[in-house]
């Protein structure tokens, strides 16, 4: 794999979304709400990490399954951010998946499943990855999976490129994380719920997700970043513990900062930025992504504020892994 520098990247989304966005005051649970706005657009995690990367300069492949029935917006939205669409299409209708922000900042979640793939589908799909991965060395894989493919098969597909040489940045929670995080990818990101749902722990401080992040550095992961919300992120690579602490932002909404984190990651990566530069660059944009509604680099000023202000620090590295996280507690 080339070292150079590099603006080229594939990023997966397997089970892309349409969202509905809504903003109201308050969610009444179990009675009306009344929504101030909405917004329906193409979306899904490797959908995000592709927008902001084509913001930031690069030149973007997306890939993954789309239904036949409403691929208009995502065309759309293809053409506008100018990436090169390869995903494959198949029966059925994407999804819509219900997002409701509150003027607290707190978001509710409605997600629907999304379409089912064939065996056709599949060997589609794998054809098209692995041409790809003839021109590329980045893949993004995040997001869910939808029926008809097995976190084995994703997983399989992650060690694969593994084995050819291909940086795998993967993103994802529940079974596709613990079968993917077996087959080698070059960077995962679980938030610290995703990530104490792992090791079936309530992480609760800085230091035990420290902890149960050192538990997984044995299973060949180059880069263990963990995202824990206004606390920052810390990120495990070479047996060094950096963390990121940014400024206290305005929340309008969160949709979409992680799948910026990754994004900014990525790019940082991709451009060679020293470590510490990378965290904090990373850091800043998605604490830019909490102040705005939808994904995307919307000021450079603004995000080199947001920089200057952001901290990078190194940790000490947790030595006695005999010690469960519960033991912590």
């Amino acid at each position: 794999m080339s070292k150079s520098k590099t603006n080229k990247v594939v990023t997966i989304t397997l089970n892309p979304a349409l969202d509905l966005t809504g903003s109201l005051s308050q969610l009444n649970v179990g009675s009306v709400s009344l929504v101030n706005k909405s917004n329906l657009h193409a979306a899904g995690k490797g959908v995000n990490v592709a927008k902001v990367l084509s913001d930031l300069g690069a030149d973007v492949t997306v890939t993954g399954f789309l239904g036949k029935d409403n691929p208009e917006l995502f065309h759309q939205l293809f053409n506008d951010i100018k990436v090169t669409d390869r995903f494959v299409e198949v029966d059925g209708a994407t999804r819509i998946n219900v997002k409701l922000v509150e003027e607290s900042g707190s978001v509710s979640d409605i997600n629907f499943p999304g379409v089912q793939v064939t065996s056709d589908d599949i060997a589609r799909f794998e054809a098209t990855l692995f041409e790809l991965a003839e021109s590329h060395d980045y893949f993004v894989l995040a997001g869910s999976l939808p029926g008809g493919v097995t976190p084995e098969q994703c997983a399989g597909w992650i060690e694969k490129l593994h084995q050819q040489g291909k940086k795998v940045l993967f993103d994802s929670s529940k079974a596709a994380l613990r079968a993917g995080i077996e087959s080698h990818p070059w960077l995962i990101k679980p938030n610290d719920e995703e990530l104490g749902e792992f090791v079936g722990e309530h992480l609760d401080t800085a230091e035990k997700c420290q902890r149960a992040a050192t538990s997984l550095s044995a299973k060949g992961i180059e880069n263990i970043v963990v995202s824990m919300g206004s606390d920052g992120v810390m990120w495990l690579n070479d047996n060094a513990w950096l963390r990121s602490q940014p400024p206290r932002m305005d929340v309008v909404s969160t949709v979409g900062a992680g799948d910026t984190l990754v994004a900014g990651l990525c790019w940082g990566h991709m451009q060679q930025m020293p470590k510490s530069e990378l965290l904090r660059f990373a850091t800043a944009l998605s604490a830019l992504a909490v102040s705005q509604v939808g994904v995307g680099l919307t000021s450079q000023q603004e995000l080199e504020s947001i920089q200057l202000k952001t901290e990078v620090n190194e940790l000490s590295p947790i030595t006695n892994l005999n010690m469960s996280v519960k033991d912590m507690i």
